[in-house]
């Protein structure tokens, strides 16, 4: 690794298409940087590793509104010097419309389906190498420079409050939601579908801080793809787990995740809980065929025999859950693009169930009301074609007429509804916290 010393100190602009960057000298708390730079910035984005990372990127900066550009051709390498992400866009793609793009029923939300940034001004922090790294168009360098420089000194973490209390409505009643269940399980028995991930919302009509939000989301359920994504009215407040793609070197790469359970209360209990989640038949067989369906959306865009199962059934354990999850990846045919990409695979099989096309017909049959925002991707691409995008889950979306919180999980033959309705619970509860919000009585 590079030291921060040993680099020039501006890269030429081929490094990236649109933007050029220089090593900055000193290091601050990233949260503190977002506040200071971005936070209140009309169009701003951070990217977050985590509190504490040691490892990892994490980006933050602002944009502009603009299309994805889902033409450029898949690429993408990290370069030692300056990482994986140096210029492109950050933002996020709804569940709804791109189900509509698969062939599926659809519905309008409150929320943009999609938002994504042109990135003008970005941080990058290397926390393996705790360095720092500024991009910026080249006539504005040296003021962005200088400007991040002076907060690095200067920034302080932002004073959070205690988040005032906020009445939750919720979409279904938990008897609703278990019967809904029991239709899944008709349809399973009936062939229409192996799985079927059945989801449910939580609302607020509050008025919700995001990066207050996401500061509390993150000190609580802290994640290695939290952040928070603004844009006029509209935010998304995200620590999601799950990495749903990455683009780079000519590979792409999913880690689909499929079975939860709730951290214990000590050593012993915590143990037992991932045990019987490793070892949980329905679990598995709810894993192994998300998995055979995210090999089938790769196998539409690799090189015939190149997708491979790298990871199978293993557990992840976060603050609030233990996770089973499995990595599926693929060599990329030469000049498959973003779009290409994205059309093969999303929406994701973890958010659908399987077959795809067939589930998610049943699913907006059973739902009735669209998704949004929430079981869609967020994340950034990048000028150079590599991309890392992660699914909307563990998020708070916020619009102008309040806030809400998607959750949900995947139902097999071998669901029992009360265990499936805990589940949501487990999966709403910590972003519902982070804006004042409680479940519902019954879930």
């Amino acid at each position: 690794m590079l030291r921060v010393s040993a680099l020039p100190s501006v890269y030429p602009e081929e490094v990236s298409s649109v933007l050029v960057a220089r090593a900055i000298s000193g290091w601050n708390d990233p949260a503190a940087l977002y506040a200071a730079l971005s936070a209140d910035a009309e169009h701003s984005f951070w990217l977050d590793a985590g509190p504490a990372a040691t490892d990892g990127w994490s980006w933050l900066g602002t944009g502009l509104p603009a299309s994805a550009a889902t033409e450029v051709v898949c690429a993408g390498a990290p370069d030692a010097a300056v990482g994986p992400f140096r210029g492109g866009w950050v933002g996020w793609s709804g569940y709804d419309a791109a189900a509509a793009r698969a062939g599926a029923p659809s519905a309008h939300d409150d929320a943009p389906p999609e938002r994504w940034l042109r990135v003008e001004r970005l941080v990058a922090v290397d926390h393996a190498a705790r360095r720092m790294i500024a991009f910026a168009h080249a006539d504005g360098l040296a003021a962005w420079c200088a400007e991040v420089e002076a907060q690095i000194s200067a920034a302080h973490p932002r004073e959070v409050p205690v988040a005032d209390a906020v009445r939750i409505r919720g979409r279904h009643t938990p008897d609703r939601y278990a019967a809904l269940i029991e239709e899944c399980r008709d349809e399973i028995r009936e062939g229409n579908a192996y799985q079927l991930c059945l989801t449910t919302r939580f609302e607020t009509e509050a008025s919700i801080d995001p990066v207050d939000a996401y500061l509390r989301l993150r000190e609580a359920t802290p994640s290695h793809h939290g952040g928070v994504i603004r844009s006029g009215p509209h935010a998304l407040v995200s620590a999601s787990p799950e990495q749903f793609v990455t683009v780079g070197g000519g590979v792409i790469r999913t880690k689909p995740i499929k079975g939860t359970r709730p951290r214990g209360t000590d050593a012993a209990t915590d143990a037992a809980l991932a045990a019987e989640l490793r070892g949980s038949e329905k679990e598995q067989a709810e894993n192994v065929m998300i998995v055979d369906l995210m090999r089938n959306d790769l196998q539409r865009v690799c090189i015939p025999g190149s997708v491979t199962v790298e990871k199978l059934l293993e557990v992840e354990s976060y603050p609030a859950v233990h996770q089973l999850v499995s990595t599926v990846a693929g060599r990329l045919r030469p000049q498959t693009t973003i779009g290409d990409v994205l059309d093969a695979t999303f929406p994701a099989g973890s958010m659908t169930g399987a077959p795809k096309l067939s589930a998610m017909q049943i699913l907006h049959r059973l739902e009735q009301e669209p998704r949004g925002v929430y079981s869609g991707c967020f994340g950034w691409i990048g000028d150079d074609g590599g991309a890392d995008l992660a699914m909307v889950i563990r998020s708070v979306v916020i619009h102008p007429r309040g806030a809400f919180v998607g959750a949900g999980g995947g139902i097999t033959w071998g669901s029992v509804a009360a265990d499936e309705v805990a589940e949501v619970g487990i999966k709403a509860r910590g972003p519902l916290a982070a804006i004042g919000g409680a479940l519902p009585p019954g879930w």
